[in-house]
């Protein structure tokens, strides 16, 4: 299991430094991630008998990142205006299917996958899209990464305590330490991109541990719900896309609004 998960590192670091490099490649690259996680997702609900909108869920989760890569954006925040449209047409879709039974839970069901994995992964490119945007992609992938680095190895030698047993009883506190430690590290690490003062690169290490490890407790809750292990099988020994992108769900939402409101102004 291990030298498989390995491997798939390799493959998928040598994917992102392939592609990091121009932009809208990068976009591109963003874009496919989330149409398979997305996938995954939908996947996931029908092995819970969940009748969600599917295919117009992977169009509007498709149609917010393209948008970034191309240009499109209308005005600031058009994506929230874009995904309460999307609403409304959900709920035109759910009069055309004459089921009254399931209709709450399919529609809600099909806005929160958009939610939950295509705007917020979005922000990914909006921050290569940013001055000095390589650099700070880099680093928030870095720091994120390294903190899910930290807690597997760390959790896997030394882990003894339950962190939240009824989620996800393979994590361990001593897994969450972990994080947090290679987080703060790769936040060091990335200062000459960054151009921080240490304190700052701390603070930013622990705001993204913790969120990082948020992600991936969300994502535990949606399998266990769902009785699954992993949200899909395509990466050898670390599952599906939605198990290599969960820790990254609300650190680029949070790292794009840091870079662009606070240290911008």
């Amino acid at each position: 299991m291990l030298a498989k998960r390995f491997v798939s590192s390799v493959v998928l670091a040598a994917i992102v430094f392939v592609s990091v490099g121009r932009d809208w490649l990068f976009g591109l690259v963003v874009t496919l991630f989330i149409g398979m996680a997305l996938n995954e997702f939908f996947a996931m609900l029908a092995k819970k008998g969940i009748n969600a909108f599917r295919f117009f869920g992977l169009i509007i989760g498709l149609i917010i990142p393209l948008s970034i890569v191309f240009r499109f954006e209308l005005t600031k925040g058009w994506e929230l205006l874009f995904i309460i449209c999307a609403f409304i047409v959900l709920i035109l879709m759910q009069f055309i299917r004459r089921k009254n039974s399931g209709a709450v839970v399919d529609i809600s069901t099909t806005v929160f996958a958009i939610l939950y994995i295509s705007w917020p992964l979005s922000f990914f490119i909006k921050i290569r899209y940013l001055e000095n945007g390589l650099g700070l992609l880099l680093s928030v992938l870095l720091i994120t990464k390294l903190g899910d680095i930290g807690a597997y190895l760390v959790g896997s030698r030394w882990g003894h305590i339950p962190l939240l047993p009824h989620i996800s009883p393979k994590k361990t506190v001593e897994g969450a330490l972990g994080g947090l430690f290679f987080s703060v590290l790769g936040a060091i690490v990335s200062r000459p991109f960054l151009h921080f003062g240490y304190s700052h690169l701390v603070l930013l290490g622990l705001v993204f541990a913790v969120l990082g490890q948020l992600g991936d407790l969300s994502e535990s809750l949606i399998k266990r719900d769902c009785q699954l292990k992993d949200s899909g099988m395509i990466i050898p020994g670390m599952g599906g896309v939605l198990d290599l992108v969960d820790s990254l769900i609300f650190t680029g939402p949070a790292f794009y609004f840091y870079i662009s409101s606070i240290i911008t102004r």
